[in-house]
């Protein structure tokens, strides 16, 4: 397991490459490569944008083995082990504990909308259950749910949540979640909109879906950030910026799956209840890409 000072910079959230209804080890593992070869930080297997909400048990553990193998330790990887069910995220996280991830992501529970005191034991029960470093993830446009900066202090005063992807958009409360949470907690943009001006303010750096399509161009904003060349990373930051809102355009992760099969990176593939990408959207994701230069209009 490597030092929770690692989990820095850019992290991509992997998309999960699907051929005839099952995971496409040999795309994934291509995948994995040019994320390491373009030199990102650290991976999210079964995220969000890694479909969790669609893979079967079997096929989340499967992917956390496979992803931990392909790596061998040249980056982080931080495991998706969230889910509504308390009993079933515990099952999840002790899973990725096991197989040697350096930490787990677990997202605020969906659909049930607990009040604040509920994710405040939701997430206080999967630490006390599950020795493994545990980064809390609040993404109120996905889980109907905000996790106050207030709730989020409280958790990071137990040891091992050592920090929170925050996906509010909010950079008001990403400030009020540092300045209320104890000393070197740390705190992650939870979207390509906001990790510049997050990791400005303070956030370690963002758990990202465009370096899935353009690792090295992320990688490159956040070392001009740290360098102190702030005008270059603004420039990338606005070069990338109609990438990053055609990430958008449909649920996550619909578009960056059309992305990567563009490029011919994988099937295009992707589980119901989610559709492909089509029409008036498919063809703003296109230009957009066209305009940096990855495919030819």
């Amino acid at each position: 397991m490597s030092d929770t000072n690692d989990i820095k910079g850019i992290i991509t959230a992997i998309i999960t490459p699907f051929k005839e209804n099952k995971i496409d080890k040999k795309a994934y593992q291509q995948l994995i490569g040019m994320q390491i070869k373009a030199g990102i930080s650290g991976v999210v297997p079964c995220g969000t944008t890694g479909e969790s909400a669609t893979l079967d048990f079997d096929e989340h553990e499967m992917l956390i083995d496979y992803t931990l193998e392909i790596v061998d330790r040249r980056m982080t990887v931080i495991a998706g082990t969230g889910s509504n069910n308390t009993k079933e995220a515990i099952k999840l996280t002790e899973h990725a504990r096991k197989a040697g991830a350096d930490a787990a992501l677990t997202i605020t529970p969906y659909y049930n909308k607990p009040t604040q005191k509920g994710m405040e034991e939701h997430f206080r029960a999967i630490a006390e259950a599950v020795d493994i470093p545990l980064i809390l993830y609040n993404v109120p446009g996905r889980t109907g749910v905000n996790m106050l900066p207030e709730t989020v202090a409280r958790l990071s005063e137990i040891k091992n949540i050592i920090g929170i992807k925050e996906a509010t958009g909010s950079l008001q409360q990403v400030t009020e979640t540092m300045k209320l949470c104890r000393k070197g907690f740390i705190v992650l943009s939870g979207d390509d909109f906001t990790a510049l001006p997050s990791i400005a303010i303070g956030a370690k750096g963002v758990i990202s879906v465009t370096s899935n399509i353009v690792p090295a161009e992320m990688v490159a904003m956040f070392s001009a950030y740290e360098s102190g060349s702030m005008q270059k990373a603004i420039d990338i930051n606005q070069r990338l910026w109609s990438l990053h809102n055609t990430m958008f355009v449909e649920s996550n992760p619909i578009p960056v799956k059309a992305a990567a099969h563009l490029l011919g990176w994988i099937s295009g593939e992707i589980r119901l209840p989610l559709t492909p990408l089509g029409g008036a959207n498919l063809a703003k994701l296109k230009t957009a890409m066209t305009e940096l230069g990855l495919i030819h209009g």
